[in-house]
């Protein structure tokens, strides 16, 4: 696997720097969990489940989670387990490598009886899958979860990771919130090998209290959501080596609809024109940009997720597949990052000190931001550098277009 490799070779040249690395479902955590990317839901009753992920395959999604618990009814579980079994064990005879030929494949259960069912069940087909998500996961219930999926290891010699969400009404109340994420930071410190991301449930969160963001707002523009997420990443994403991937809330609107506000012009990270603007630069591909992004709704998305980048949270969890180009497009670490993250490093190897940066337009501390760039150059292994001349309109494009 390798993002952006649906793309043809010539335009992966045109676009990148350094373009991604390859990777397998049995690389090193840490890389799998910078990969994880926009990681797509679908209803695990899909009765072409099998066929959906091949063509995802195709267009670029590189990780899904196949969900048994709330994209689907109560009296739907029975039959979307049977579908799920049998739609893997179709899939899985497209595959002589299962670690290099599709996406990091998750199961979303309802219950932790479930995983070593279903990993039993699964059969030779277990090879296809790179873990569970936990949901509604909580100090109570967590050690069964992975219990649960320490048998299930055991019993089918596969690696399988955790990704236990965070979405109880304990942790949006306040006078149990710390409580709770302490707790959770306690439990997944016992299974740190295990764990590849934390993921936020923030449509649960929003339950407890009767909220729901329109697609003008971003969940950063939801006080109450902000606060968890703030205090998610304060316990649970530190960078001294203690913290996890905390990846970004889901983005629930898809359908052309009339909007409150009228879209904004906001500066990408890549160029620092706006969205609207750098699409024009590139014409047709830039007008078709502009019009993909009215017509899926992107506008609102592309903000969450700078701003899931400026809190410290990788990755987003999408329903939608038009989705998953915009996430990867704005994962792909810039020309100007890129430069900063390794002039930082490369001083804090000579002692630290203060320098200004390539672009001449801030200042870089080593120490202070060493972390920061690590992390950068993690992402840049993923994801790719874009060339210094290319922006995010047209890494979109060709995503879209391409």
């Amino acid at each position: 696997m390798r993002h952006f490799g649906h793309l043809a070779e010539d335009v992966r040249g045109r676009l990148f720097l350094e373009q991604p690395r390859p990777f397998t479902a049995r690389s090193e955590p840490e890389v799998l969990a910078t990969a994880l990317g926009g990681t797509l839901y679908s209803p695990a009753t899909r009765p072409a489940l099998a066929a959906d992920i091949r063509k995802l395959a195709g267009r670029g999604v590189v990780s899904m989670v196949l969900c048994l618990e709330d994209a689907i009814a109560d009296h739907e579980v029975d039959a979307g387990e049977r579908n799920l079994v049998e739609q893997l064990n179709d899939l899985v005879k497209d595959f002589t490598d299962c670690a290099q030929s599709h996406p990091l494949l998750f199961i979303r259960v309802r219950a932790a009886a479930q995983l070593l069912d279903l990993a039993e069940r699964l059969g030779p087909a277990v090879e296809l899958l790179s873990g569970f998500v936990l949901p509604k996961f909580t100090p109570a219930n967590g050690g069964e979860y992975l219990a649960a999926l320490a048998a299930a290891e055991a019993a089918t010699g596969r690696r399988l990771f955790a990704m236990p969400v965070l979405e109880s009404p304990e942790l949006a109340h306040l006078e149990t919130r710390r409580e709770q994420l302490f707790g959770i930071a306690e439990l997944l410190a016992g299974h740190r090998e295990r764990v590849l991301a934390v993921r936020l449930g923030v449509t649960d969160l929003c339950s407890a209290y009767g909220l729901r963001r329109s697609p003008d707002l971003t969940a950063y523009d939801v006080a109450l959501v902000a606060a968890v997420i703030g205090d998610v990443v304060n316990v649970l994403g530190r960078a001294d080596g203690t913290g996890y991937t905390v990846t970004g809330p889901v983005w629930e609107y898809f359908p052309v609809q009339e909007r409150m506000f009228k879209p904004q012009l906001r500066r990408t990270p890549f160029t620092g024109a706006s969205v609207s603007a750098a699409a024009g630069a590139f014409r047709a591909s830039g007008e078709e940009v502009r019009r993909r992004i009215i017509e899926h709704d992107l506008d609102g998305l592309i903000r969450e997720v700078e701003l899931d980048r400026a809190n410290g949270l990788l990755g987003k969890t999408c329903i939608h597949p038009s989705h998953v180009p915009a996430v990867h497009a704005l994962s792909v670490v810039t020309h100007e990052e890129y430069c900063d993250a390794r002039d930082i490093l490369r001083q804090e190897q000579d002692g630290g000190g203060v320098l200004r940066s390539a672009y001449t337009n801030k200042m870089n501390e080593a120490r202070p931001h060493r972390a920061w760039a690590e992390r950068v150059l993690l992402r840049a292994e993923v994801f790719g550098v874009a060339r210094e001349d290319v922006s995010f309109a047209e890494l979109l494009s060709a995503c879209l277009c391409g």
